[in-house]
């Protein structure tokens, strides 16, 4: 296991970074809750994972974070909810995102964008990833990344206006 410092210091340069991904990923904030707790365990017990730099640790925490949010939305995609359930769900709960704000449309567009462009769209437009950064991340290649971030781009502009 890694030590406390090291767990500590993760959470402290990179906790934002993987919740904004558990948050746009996962539409339930307690869903999304779990995912960062899970893939902050994760980091903790992967004490023979080395990295060169913080930005390879950060990417590691957010493939880590995005891979479980896509394992968790084919589950529930597989759990048959009645009607009532899913009435119920918002695209965000988050107390601090109000309805009609600018935020509240960004998540909201973006909880409807679907995977792939949604996951290189978020590493470039709200991590500042670079397309060949998110190509190693998501494993494709750098055409097909630069892509995907026009096309989410695109349908980000087209939900916001």
């Amino acid at each position: 296991m890694r030590p406390q410092t090291d767990i500590e210091q993760a959470l402290t340069l990179h906790g934002d970074a993987v919740w904004r991904a558990c948050a746009l990923h996962v539409r339930v904030t307690a869903d999304a809750q779990d995912i960062y707790q899970d893939t902050f365990l994760r980091y903790a017990l992967a004490d023979d994972q080395s990295f060169t730099d913080e930005e390879h640790r950060k990417a590691w925490l957010l493939r880590v974070a995005l891979n479980k949010c896509k394992d968790f939305n084919k589950a529930a995609a597989r759990k048959c909810d009645p009607l009532d359930d899913l009435a119920a769900i918002k695209p965000t709960q988050d107390l601090l995102v109000k309805p009609g704000s600018v935020a509240f449309e960004v998540i909201d567009a973006f909880s409807r964008m679907t995977d792939p462009p949604k996951t290189p769209a978020y590493l470039a437009l709200c991590e500042g990833y670079t397309a060949p950064e998110i190509s190693q991340i998501v494993d494709a290649p750098v055409n097909t990344v630069y892509s995907w971030i026009s096309r989410g781009r695109a349908l980000l502009k087209e939900a916001l206006s």
